[in-house]
């Protein structure tokens, strides 16, 4: 299996995910499996460790870091299996390093079962800004929840040397500082005008983007190295209008990944309530693309009747959301 400390992001996240929900299943004794080193602060919520219990088929497979015999994820069903009184537990196993096993460990956590709570999202966050730190904000930000404003605040009181260039989630090196690379930018472009910009971001180390907006600035006789002052009235009527505008939402799984892992979860899957929600949201999981056609197909003379039904589906929806949060709240 790759080494997941190496790795670069989603296509590779994809790949781990893969490749750890398509290995073999094996069967390992309860009383080898070692429960440490868990992102969930609080520990575990024995509420949920009876209902799993109650339910009358086997769980899904726990994921369990083979070097270390440690449980990545899968705790709850494994203080389940002991309160059923098994003795051995589906498992598959994660061959990277710790630090990498932790990052999968967040990961699974916060795109489903019991979320973690924020101050445990931020607490791996920082755990995982010390042993990635060439990972960039929102890479980090994509696995922990968090919005990559919230890493790079995490980053700066971790106080972690940096590297001088980050991995992002496209899987692209970048580098942190390119103040010294515009320099060179500049230098090659006031040298030789007829260079392309492909010629010249590939000289210093920049993208043809970047090449482009040196130029521009060169043109304009602004020094490509220096950054704008933010003086203006226009530019402080931004800042002012960006400090009262709502925060925006904390990144979240896409739609069918959401709903792959509601389908596992057997407290919904075995009970009547949670088998007619998983019938709704799976109407609601159709990729954007498909929305789009179906809108396009409705008939004219439909529309607005369509769209007023639409309309009072999402204030249903919306009424069962804020339910959902308070009661979510007042468990804690």
């Amino acid at each position: 299996m790759t080494n997941f400390a190496v790795s670069l992001p989603r296509e590779d996240f994809e790949c781990l995910d893969a490749n750890t929900s398509a290995g073999p299943v094996v069967r390992v004794a309860v009383r080898a499996l070692r429960v440490a080193g868990s992102p969930r602060i609080a520990g575990e919520n024995l509420e949920h460790v009876r209902a799993l219990a109650d339910t009358p088929d086997e769980l899904p497979p726990i994921i369990v870091h083979r070097d270390t015999m440690r449980v990545i994820d899968g705790v709850h069903r494994l203080r389940a299996a002991k309160l059923r009184n098994q003795h051995d537990i589906a498992v598959r196993f994660f061959d990277g390093d710790e630090a990498d096993a932790f990052v999968l460990a967040v990961r699974t956590n916060v795109s489903h079962g019991l979320p973690l709570s924020l101050a445990e999202r931020k607490a791996a966050a920082n755990s995982i800004v010390t042993t990635h730190p060439h990972w960039s904000d929102r890479l980090i930000a994509s696995v922990t929840g968090l919005s990559a404003k919230t890493i790079g605040e995490v980053r700066r009181n971790n106080k972690v040397p940096q590297p001088e260039s980050r991995v992002g989630q496209d899987g692209r090196v970048r580098p942190i500082n390119s103040l010294e690379k515009r320099r060179l930018a500049s230098t090659l472009m006031r040298e030789d005008p007829n260079l392309s910009l492909r010629q010249v971001a590939k000289a210093a180390g920049i993208s043809p983007e970047t090449a482009r907006a040196v130029r521009a600035r060169l043109q304009r006789g602004e020094d490509p190295t220096v950054r704008k002052r933010v003086g203006s009235r226009k530019v402080e009527d931004k800042r002012q209008q960006q400090q009262v505008r709502t925060p925006p939402p904390l990144p979240m799984p896409d739609r069918i990944t959401v709903m792959r892992y509601l389908r596992t979860d057997p407290t919904l899957r075995f009970s009547e309530t949670g088998r007619t929600l998983l019938r709704l949201l799976d109407v609601h999981s159709m990729s954007n693309d498909r929305w789009a056609t179906m809108v396009r197909n409705v008939p004219p003379h439909a529309r607005e009747t369509i769209a007023q039904a639409a309309l009072e589906c999402a204030r249903v929806w919306r009424t069962v959301a804020e339910q959902l949060e308070r009661n979510s709240y007042g468990a804690h």
